[in-house]
């Protein structure tokens, strides 16, 4: 099966490398499994958490302090950008590491390196030589903040004859929600390794009213006018930038975070004028169009604003996160696309702290927020009692993988 699978990712890879060649990656070493992993502390288990890439590592900001308390951490990361903000997050007390390739002699290098006593994928990433070696070696595998897209459901279900043996070997499986859970069982998991704990990135928000630093500096360094609204759009899209300066009421400032590195470029033409972040001695501030074309200062970005929009819902994609600009109390507005985060998103809309809109509706709604500051501070503070009142999803994730280890 492992020479069959080795096989086929070999092909897939002639095939596609047209496509993954124009793409920068780093880590090629470490992608075949050669990694630097000291050995485990003795007497103390070692837990793997894996995060694909940056949002599913900020969701592990508090289970990991949680964790550290009793066990060795080590966090593998899949992108340049996710493993980056591992190392900024993490590296202090728990190993970070890149994930390797598939290749079964990849994955066994990795294993024999990092030597867990329990892995935890977030919210979901099953690779199926991984899974084998980890079975192989008796290392119980979780699936952690677990969630099914709709998109994601669908394909699934075409194929449960297989990937229903897969999820049948998993441990345990701590869903999202209800939604989620039943989803996991649609496609082929075991009812009775099922569990609902809630979402982790409600604990990875930051702390309601707590001060976010580095924003003063921020704001500071891309010369943005502390006299003027300011607008932050989060995680947008190529065809986001123009309807959002279009959509900038007169007197006001914005400030773009594209979700991907690769369209930074691409929004600064959108946005003429712009400061970016990557040379903020250029560009004009008066414009008041300002662009983060850096990672890991999106929360920064989030705390300066008045009114923040969240990025990539007003096309053919499917949302964004809206959980820590709630969190830090600001009022939110999100287009139609939700569907990676139609959980979160209407917990915030029945609170009254998010305002859905169109790409139509967005100028009159941006307008009459900005001109109405006791309707913001009343989404602000809406915002901020149903990030609380959501919170505890990683404590119960810590309590489920001590009793996986203790059995």
């Amino acid at each position: 099966m492992g020479f069959l699978l080795d096989l086929a990712y070999a092909v897939a890879a002639v095939l596609g490398a047209p496509w993954w060649l124009r793409k920068k990656r780093r880590g090629w070493r470490e992608r075949l499994g050669r990694i630097d992993c000291q050995p485990p502390t003795p007497g103390r288990p070692r837990i793997l958490l894996h995060a694909v890439s940056v949002g599913e590592v900020n969701c592990l900001r508090a289970l990991v302090p949680m964790l550290l308390r009793d066990f060795d951490v080590v966090v593998s990361v899949t992108t340049d950008t996710g493993i980056a903000r591992a190392h900024e997050l993490y590296s202090a007390d728990a190993t970070v590491v890149r994930y390797p390739i598939d290749f079964s002699f990849a994955v066994r290098r990795f294993l024999s390196s990092v030597r867990p006593d329990l892995v935890m994928l977030a919210e979901l990433e099953l690779w199926p030589n991984f899974v084998r070696a980890c079975r192989r070696r008796s290392v119980p595998i979780i699936i952690g903040n677990g969630r099914l897209s709709e998109r994601s459901f669908k394909r699934y279900k075409a194929l449960r004859p297989v990937l229903g043996l897969w999820f049948r070997q998993m441990r345990a499986i701590a869903a999202q929600d209800e939604t989620y859970a039943n989803r996991f069982i649609a496609v082929g998991a075991d009812p009775q390794r099922l569990h609902t704990l809630g979402s982790m990135k409600w604990d990875a928000a930051p702390t309601p009213g707590e001060p976010v630093a580095g924003a003063d500096r921020l704001a500071r360094e891309l010369r943005i006018d502390r006299a003027r609204p300011l607008i932050v759009a989060g995680s947008t899209a190529p065809d986001e930038h123009t309807l959002l300066r279009n959509a900038t009421p007169s007197g006001a400032q914005l400030l773009c975070a594209p979700r991907r590195p690769e369209w930074f470029d691409d929004a600064a033409r959108d946005l003429p004028r712009c400061v970016r972040r990557s040379n903020t001695g250029a560009g004009d501030p008066s414009s008041g169009l300002f662009l983060l074309d850096t990672i890991g200062e999106l929360r920064q970005a989030y705390a300066l604003a008045d009114v923040v929009v969240i990025g990539r819902s007003f096309g053919a994609l499917f949302g964004s996160d809206p959980m820590e600009p709630a969190a830090l109390g600001k009022p939110i507005v999100m287009g139609p696309a939700d569907a990676d985060f139609r959980e979160p998103v209407e917990a915030l809309r029945r609170a009254g702290a998010l305002e859905p809109t169109s790409r139509e509706g967005l100028a009159p709604l941006l307008e009459s927020l900005l001109a109405d500051p006791a309707r913001r501070q009343a989404m602000a503070d809406a915002a901020t009692t149903c990030v609380r009142d959501q919170q505890g999803a990683s404590a119960r994730h810590a309590a489920l993988i001590r009793e996986i280890l203790n059995k």
